[in-house]
């Protein structure tokens, strides 16, 4: 199936996203300046300015000699391209596969996205155009087969590609400059010429270019999101703006997708909600799951605690005129079985909780321990976000007759403490740690860790793969007990060093 791409071309963002900031234009023709190469230029231009003669790239000083009562603000790039960014946001109402084109351009594959619109590519463009229009934003609009024409007739302004100039071939000014000198002025010139003296001449990148452009190759766009597995959407003939309607709309999409991945035998483990605002705002709310699921009922819950817990409540405007629902990460889940007396077990119980802390708390505060491959306490275990994946096995259940082995919780740098041994190798007797003496009266230990030596260049030469550690498991005079260890051994260092690793409750 041939695709078809949408461009568009905002030939006065920069002059048109000041206006929308100021609330008005300017009383006197304005343009936005820059600093070029040591000398203040223009670079745009409001339609007033430009009928008086000026352009992008001229000199301030010779603007201001043409039209004296010229108003100058600072170019501001950066804002531009976060106008841009929010402008394809709202794109996404008429294609997810949507692409930045800086600095005044954006680039959809429609292919498949205009049965909302009688079928009818042509339509969709019209409406996207007048949403810009009412948005304060003019624009020029084109369709192709590949993204290149699609953007070089938008940019150009033309409705056929052999009418496009050679310009389009954005080879450089010398390259453009020969083609004209050898009196190929349009693509329509070049589309009838052999291709091999034309390599030969200007390199095969501009034969490819030009191949493009004539529709011959499709060279696809990269869409700024991935596109999502499961995309289904909810059109208003009339905006909407109660909350209870927006969230039985959101549960409608919920069950319609909760369909498509029962027939896929999927589940869905993130689901994003996007909001369309009439004045082209879009507010997005995503919650994600540990587990696969199509619960519709879960995702509700889920969705209203997501909601609930914004520190900016949703601002509706002047209402919703789309809701969409995307599921753009799933997993395989398979249908289970279900006896006459059905339970809901231990594990997805706790999924669903920590599904709701995360949720409610933020999923990066919600974290669970997962091994690793190493003997050093420090590296033995890392946090893991709760929704990233179910801890590989079973912790053991701590002995209510034998206390644990090992804090709990460790510092997350060992703490250098003061220590004094009976014996050079021996257990502590008394340690100081924050100004405070402790009195060691019982201890176990030690447990003794050698260094990784593989992770170092020596390798396992004597002496070379690091200190030794002796644990000890100590209680001072008062009772409280602490995870202390020695750095090194005597026999590897002569001044060994102790650390305070962990604290027992």
């Amino acid at each position: 199936m041939t695709r078809r791409y949408l461009a568009v071309f905002l030939p006065l963002l920069p002059t048109q996203r000041l206006v929308r900031s100021n609330g008005s234009a300017p009383d006197t023709p304005f343009a936005m300046v820059e600093k070029q190469r040591g000398a203040m230029r223009l670079a745009a231009c409001d339609p007033v300015a430009l009928s008086l003669g000026l352009s992008a790239g001229m000199a301030l000083a010779d603007a201001r000699a043409r039209v004296p009562d010229l108003a100058v603000f600072d170019h501001d790039p950066a804002a531009d391209l976060d106008l841009l960014g929010k402008l394809a946001d709202a794109s996404e109402r008429y294609s997810p596969a949507c692409m930045l084109d800086p600095p005044a351009g954006l680039l959809m594959d429609i292919t498949g996205c205009t049965h909302l619109f009688g079928n009818d590519e042509v339509h969709l463009a019209k409406d996207l155009k007048q949403r810009l229009r009412r948005q304060g934003l003019s624009s020029q609009i084109a369709l192709g087969a590949t993204p290149d024409s699609a953007r070089a007739k938008a940019r150009y302004a033309k409705s056929s590609i052999h009418a496009l100039p050679v310009e389009a071939l954005d080879a450089g000014a010398k390259v453009h400059q020969a083609l004209r000198r050898a009196g190929l002025k349009t693509l329509k010139d070049l589309a009838c010429r052999p291709r091999k003296p034309f390599a030969a001449r200007f390199g095969k990148a501009t034969v490819a270019k030009l191949a493009r452009l004539l529709e011959e190759e499709d060279a696809r766009i990269t869409p700024r999101r991935h596109l999502p597995f499961i995309s289904v959407t909810q059109n208003f003939a009339e905006p909407v703006s109660r909350t209870n309607d927006v969230l039985d709309t959101i549960a409608t999409l919920t069950g319609n997708a909760a369909a498509q991945l029962n027939e896929r035998s999927q589940g869905g483990r993130r689901f994003e909600v996007s909001l369309f605002r009439s004045d082209g705002h879009v507010a997005r709310l995503a919650v994600d799951t540990g587990a696969p699921t199509r619960d519709s009922a879960l995702l509700m819950r889920l969705i209203r605690e997501r909601i609930d817990g914004l520190s900016d409540p949703l601002d509706p405007g002047f209402g919703y005129d789309l809701i969409q629902l995307a599921v753009p990460t799933v997993d395989i889940l398979l249908p289970s079985q279900v006896g006459l007396e059905s339970k809901v077990d231990r594990a997805t119980q706790t999924a669903a909780l920590i599904d709701r802390l995360s949720v409610r708390l933020g999923s990066d505060r919600v974290r669970y321990f997962e091994e690793r491959n190493s003997h050093i306490p420090e590296r033995a275990v890392v946090e893991c976000a709760a929704q990233s994946g179910q801890p590989q096995k079973d912790w053991p259940k701590p002995s209510k007759a034998e206390p644990p082995m090992r804090p709990f919780r460790l510092f997350e740098t060992p703490q250098r403490v003061e220590a004094l041994a009976s014996i050079p190798d021996g257990p502590p007797r008394q340690f100081r740690w924050r100004k405070c003496l402790h009195h060691i009266v019982a201890y176990e230990g030690p447990e003794r860790i050698a260094a990784e030596w593989w992770r170092r260049k020596a390798g396992h030469e004597h002496g070379k793969g690091g200190p030794t550690r002796d644990y000890y498991r100590v209680e001072d005079s008062e009772g409280r007990r602490f995870w202390l260890f020695r750095h090194g051994l005597y026999s590897e260092t002569d001044a060994p060093i102790w650390y305070l690793h962990g604290l027992f409750a």
